[in-house]
C-alpha cells in the first residue's frame, strides 16, 4: 500500500508536469505560491492539476466498481459497462445536446449524464430481479447487455439525424479527462466518497458472496439486501466517474484482476488495492496518451481501450481452458 501510494504520487506529479510544455517543480511551486496569472501559470494551476486529479478519481472509482460488480454478477470479465451505465449516459447527453445544443455547458453534460446512469442501473436490476427477490447473476449481465446495446443503437441513431449539434459530444463520448475543472470533480466528489465508503463497509459481505448462493445463505448473509447496497455503489462509483470523465472502459476489468494477483480475493484488501491501482492506471494512461501523437492527443478512452482489449482476450482465453 506504501509504494502504491508513492507510485500515485509520482504519478500525479509527472503528469503535471509533463506534456507538450513541461515544467519543473519550482514553477508548480510558484504557481500556487506566487501567482502571476502567465499562460505557463494558468496550465498548470487551471489544466494540469484538475485532469491529474480527474484521472485520480474516476480511475480509483471504475476499479473498485468493476470488483463490485465481478462478485455480484459472478463473472470475471464483468465491468460498469455490463450494467449499461456507459451507454445509458452517453444516451442522455446525446438527447440533451439535441434539446438544448450549444447552451448546454459541460457542467449540465455531467449532472445529464449522471442521470442516464441512474436510469440505466435502475432498468438493468429491475429486469435482473427474480420473481421472489434478489438478483439472479446471468439474468442481471444479460439485461446489462441488452440495456446497453439498445442505448447504444439508440445513440447511434440519433448522431447519425444530427451530426452538426452532436459533433461537441464525440470527444467526451470516447473517454477524456481533458479540459474538467476542479467545480466539476467537486460536483461529484461527494457522490464517489459515498460509494468508495459504502463499498469498504461491504467488504466483507461481498467475501460472502464470492462462496455462493448458498454457502452465503448458510452462514446468516442477506443477500438481498447485500446486493441491492453493491448496487448503490456502484451506480454511486460508476455513474460519477463516466459524468466527469465519459465512457471510459476497461478499468474496472483489467485492475480487479492485477489486483487479485498482488493480494488474493479477500475483498477488504482488495478495494483499497484496486482504488490505488485503478488510480494509477488512469493517470498513467492520460499521460502516455499526450505523446502518442504529439502536439495532438489521443482521448485516454483509447489509451485504455488499448490496454485492455488484449488483456480481455487473455482473461476469456485463459477461463476456457480452466
Amino acid at each position: 500500500m506504501v509504494v502504491g501510494a508513492v507510485l500515485l504520487l509520482a504519478s500525479v506529479l509527472l503528469s503535471v508536469l509533463l506534456g507538450l510544455h513541461r515544467y519543473g517543480m519550482p514553477e508548480l511551486w510558484q504557481a500556487y505560491r506566487h501567482f502571476d496569472g502567465s499562460n505557463d501559470h494558468l496550465i498548470l494551476t487551471t489544466t494540469r492539476v484538475p485532469r491529474a486529479l480527474v484521472a485520480l478519481a474516476t480511475g480509483a472509482c471504475l476499479a473498485v466498481a468493476g470488483a463490485i460488480m465481478q462478485v455480484v454478477t459472478k463473472n470475471p470479465l464483468a465491468s460498469p459497462s455490463v450494467l449499461g451505465i456507459n451507454s445509458g449516459a452517453s444516451l442522455f447527453v446525446v438527447v440533451g445536446l439535441i434539446a438544448f445544443g450549444s447552451s448546454l455547458t459541460l457542467g449540465g453534460m455531467i449532472w445529464i449524464a449522471f442521470a442516464g446512469a441512474i436510469a440505466a442501473a435502475a432498468f438493468v436490476y429491475a429486469i435482473g430481479a427474480r420473481e421472489r427477490g434478489g438478483f439472479e447473476p446471468v439474468r442481471l449481465t444479460l439485461a446489462g447487455a441488452a440495456i446497453a446495446a439498445f442505448a447504444s443503437s439508440v445513440t447511434s441513431g440519433l448522431m447519425l439525424l444530427h451530426k452538426q449539434s452532436l459533433e461537441s459530444a464525440l470527444f467526451w463520448m470516447i473517454g477524456s479527462v481533458a479540459d474538467r475543472k476542479l467545480e466539476h470533480l467537486a460536483d461529484v466528489v461527494p457522490y464517489m466518497l459515498a460509494g468508495l465508503a459504502l463499498a469498504m463497509l461491504l467488504s466483507g459481505s461481498l467475501n460472502v458472496m464470492a462462496l455462493g448462493d448458498d454457502n452465503a445463505k448458510s452462514l446468516g448473509q442477506r443477500l438481498l439486501l447485500s446486493r441491492a447496497a453493491a448496487a448503490v455503489a456502484v451506480v454511486l462509483l460508476a455513474g460519477s466517474s463516466v459524468a466527469i470523465a465519459g465512457p471510459i472502459a476497461f478499468v474496472g476489468l483489467v485492475v480487479p484482476h492485477l489486483c487479485r494477483a498482488l493480494v488474493g480475493n479477500d475483498h477488504r484488501w482488495l478495494l483499497p488495492y484496486c482504488a490505488i491501482t485503478g488510480a494509477i492506471l488512469l493517470v498513467a494512461a492520460d499521460l502516455a496518451s499526450r505523446f502518442v501523437l504529439m502536439p495532438k492527443e489521443v482521448p485516454v478512452g483509447v489509451a485504455t481501450a488499448l490496454i485492455g482489449v488484449p488483456f480481455l482476450i487473455r482473461v476469456a482465453r485463459r477461463r476456457k481452458h480452466e
